[in-house]
């Protein structure tokens, strides 16, 4: 029956998904053309929503030691892996209101996080560390690198490393989050697909839990705009 699948569905991803993301996952799992609107009254009759809820962004004001032109300009797609990178840190709390930073680099070919870690500082190590990271899992690649204009991106050791590894920076204009759009978008879901659903008690438990979403959103959660592939479903078509 239809809506037991829906409803199977629901529970394994712990209620994130709405009517439009059920049908593209139903359509994919069994292989079928279901109407998003056949699939919204079946979750409406089973008193399915999504869990979602939104929480605004907090900004830090810091004195930019070089900066770079808007290059992306908002062009948000890419012809090739590896061709444009955006990154950004944002913040979480767990225990008693102690702080972590999260620093990720999001490809804009195919949606994927490249690379990200945690910590509990949000300094220039976070962010240098990241791009190794990103750099040293893909030999020989030298982006465009978008960001807004946060001290760590404006630092001149930051643009030393993106020297060397012969890369182009790119920066938001002052105050418009829109011009890395896709970076914040992907925020957005993190923290209401999984944080703001739970309650971290220890960083070792928010660590686990960023940890398994990633891993399920680069492997497991099914994009419209990716033909309804999973980021590295989409990415291996290209290898």
């Amino acid at each position: 029956m239809l809506i037991a699948e829906i409803v199977k569905i629901y529970d394994e991803v712990d209620g994130i998904y709405g009517y439009r993301r059920m049908t593209l996952n139903l359509n994919h799992r069994l292989g079928k053309n279901f109407n998003h609107k056949r699939i919204y009254r079946l979750m409406k009759l089973a008193s399915l929503q999504s869990v979602i809820r939104r929480k605004k962004k907090r900004y830090v004001k810091s004195a930019p030691q070089q900066v770079a032109e808007n290059l992306l300009n908002r062009t948000f797609s890419a012809d090739r892996l590896n061709q444009k990178w955006l990154t950004d840190v944002t913040e979480f709390k767990y225990g008693n209101s102690q702080k972590a930073y999260l620093s990720a680099i999001f490809d804009l070919y195919d949606n994927s996080i490249v690379a990200y870690i945690l910590g509990h500082s949000n300094n220039n190590d976070l962010v240098f560390n990241n791009l190794d990271l990103a750099l040293s899992s893909n030999p020989g690649a030298s982006p465009m690198l978008h960001s807004d204009r946060g001290f760590q991106y404006t630092s001149y050791g930051f643009k030393r490393k993106l020297d060397e590894a012969q890369m182009t920076q790119s920066m938001s204009r002052v105050g418009k989050c829109i011009d890395n759009g896709p970076m914040e978008a992907f925020w957005g879901t993190l923290k209401c697909e999984k944080y703001y659903l739970h309650k971290y008690h220890t960083y070792e438990e928010l660590t686990n839990a960023i940890n398994e979403y990633i891993n399920f959103y680069n492997t497991k959660r099914l994009q419209k705009r990716l033909n309804g592939l999973t980021p590295m479903e989409f990415r291996a078509l290209s290898v």
